[in-house]
């Protein structure tokens, strides 16, 4: 499986299903995610909290959800369970000031409302009606799959993908909707926005 660095050679955009720029304190958390579940009505849950930066750094679920909530909110296993990818994008996206240029913030539910005239698809993804609902969905905006197995990714894993994909297609073409104030950074300088 390629790292994120490798994934970017050659490209000029990737979307990538993962925060990028953290905040030092769980609240109020970023501006991105509550505009996020706001266009998200009956699938707001599908944009998980991301951890704050002291949490990030604890290696055990126990630790992080004890730092975090020192600063005033809990952290659930489902976030914990990301931080591996976690930790990797930010370290990327910390040291190297091209991968800044290349790689955005965005989230696939967001991505099917968009293809879905503004609505989010409530079905679920697992589902074989949510499966094919979005299917149906990237199909009509030029992203056909005909479905095979795909080394380490599930099916619904590889819609997102795909989802993604679209959105990095319309961050290139300059048609992609931007959540979170333009020039909101964390403390390393990195964007907390979120892409569709």
């Amino acid at each position: 499986m390629k790292t994120l660095a490798e994934a970017c050679e050659g490209l000029s955009i990737l979307a990538v299903d993962m925060p990028i720029g953290l905040m030092d304190e769980p609240i109020p958390g970023r501006a991105c995610e509550s505009d996020a579940r706001a266009l998200l009505p009956g699938k707001a849950s599908s944009v998980f909290p991301t951890p704050c930066r002291p949490a990030l750094a604890c290696t055990t679920h126990s630790a992080a959800n004890a730092a975090s909530r020192k600063l005033g909110k809990g952290l659930n296993q489902q976030t914990f369970h990301l931080f591996p990818k976690m930790r990797e994008i930010d370290d990327l996206m910390r040291g190297s000031r091209t991968l800044r240029r290349i790689v955005y913030e965005a989230h696939p539910e967001l991505a099917f409302a968009r293809m879905n005239d503004g609505e989010p698809v409530l079905s679920k993804k697992r589902k074989s009606d949510g499966f094919a609902e979005r299917r149906k969905l990237l199909a009509r905006h030029g992203f056909r799959w005909k479905v095979e197995p795909l080394s380490g990714a599930a099916r619904d894993d590889v819609l997102d993908a795909m989802a993604v994909c679209r959105t990095a297609t319309l961050i290139a073409e300059g048609a992609a909707t931007r959540l979170g104030p333009a020039r909101k950074r964390d403390r390393y300088g990195l964007p907390m926005n979120i892409w569709f």
